[in-house]
């Protein structure tokens, strides 16, 4: 092996060096005689039609449905990963769909679905799959979703935001050490690509899980949530996730609901308009209310919509404009 052979990734802040035969971090971005290649690309893991409310995505077209892939892999290993099974796989042990983004867009087409998501795992590691996917899916009029933990460098997430129409992001924890001990990360990468998000004008909502002892401080929520305020701005949704024993980290208990109801306490007093509690069945938890008269426009049973009395965009009592993109 020669140092010409080995390989740098620059999809994400690891930058990875990999020599011949080797992969990333990330397990599926592999140096293949001295090329780098995702070798997942157009072989997802899991395909299934989820309500769009799955997402989590309550401001972005409720109640239709959005076609959902993962490929195995991801460049972060998070302690408490709920999709674990397929996150830290290594692709040649994972069974795949033989699926090339045509085909994708056509299947998309098929299950009339007005949107379609890479989801589950973080497609981040299969960044080509997805770009290559979302630049049909715009010629066919599908909208273009992500859900991911936005670890990655300016340049391709910026190639990617541009044929973005939403995403939600996980702000795991307002902490650098947390990021580095629970995820094998850090924190300001992600907090460079929200706000690269939403200056690229993508449908931008929010996801925090709450683990008890680790995250769940008055500070930290309140940090977070100032943070959010400040960078991009009081529509932004936010939801709240409550945390359930997994993986590697069974030591600790589920979140109580006392937790998450003290955290959208929190957050709407910091002034966010759209917070939403997660994972539990809680009064008002999956509710959207008009921040300007408080009114009920939107209520949610599960993923199930059971009232929407948004019009036009806006709420019908006060004309106030709700922040996002409505059928």
């Amino acid at each position: 092996m020669t140092a010409e052979q080995t390989v740098q990734c620059a999809i994400c802040p690891k930058a990875c060096v990999i020599a011949p035969g080797q992969s990333g971090e990330c397990r599926v971005r592999i140096n293949l005689d001295g090329v780098l290649t995702a070798v997942t690309y157009g072989f997802p893991c899991a395909v299934h039609v989820d309500p769009v409310e799955k997402k989590p995505l309550f401001h972005f077209l409720p109640g239709s449905s959005i076609l959902s892939l993962a490929t195995v892999g991801c460049n972060l290993h998070c302690k408490n990963c709920q999709n674990w099974e397929i996150s830290q796989m290594n692709p040649e042990r994972s069974q795949a769909y033989k699926l090339p983004p045509e085909e994708v867009v056509a299947l998309a087409e098929k299950q009339r679905c007005a949107s379609l998501a890479f989801t589950y795992t973080d497609p981040i590691v299969f960044y080509e799959y997805a770009l290559d996917t979302f630049r049909l899916a715009r010629e066919r009029g599908i909208r273009n979703v992500l859900v991911t933990a936005g670890y990655v460098n300016p340049g391709p997430w910026k190639e990617l935001c541009a044929w973005t129409d939403a995403a939600n992001i996980d702000l795991k924890a307002f902490s650098d050490t947390f990021y580095r001990e629970v995820c094998s990360a850090t924190l300001n990468p992600i907090l460079r690509a929200l706000v690269l998000a939403k200056a690229s004008g993508v449908a931008l909502e929010v996801t925090n899980l709450v683990i008890p002892t680790l995250n769940d401080s008055d500070r930290m929520l309140t940090d977070l949530c100032r943070w959010i305020f400040k960078n991009l701005g009081a529509d932004t949704p936010l939801h709240f996730s409550r945390f359930w024993p997994n993986y590697q980290m069974k030591n600790l208990p589920p979140t109580p609901e006392g937790t998450m109801l003290r955290a959208r306490s929190i957050a709407h007093a910091e002034g966010l308009h759209y917070v939403y509690i997660g994972n539990v069945a809680c009064e008002n938890g999956a509710t959207t209310f008009c921040p300007a008269c408080g009114e009920s426009l939107l209520e949610r049973r599960g993923y199930q919509i059971v009232l929407d009395r948004i019009t036009g965009g806006a709420c019908p009592s006060c004309g106030k404009k709700i922040a996002g993109v409505w059928q």
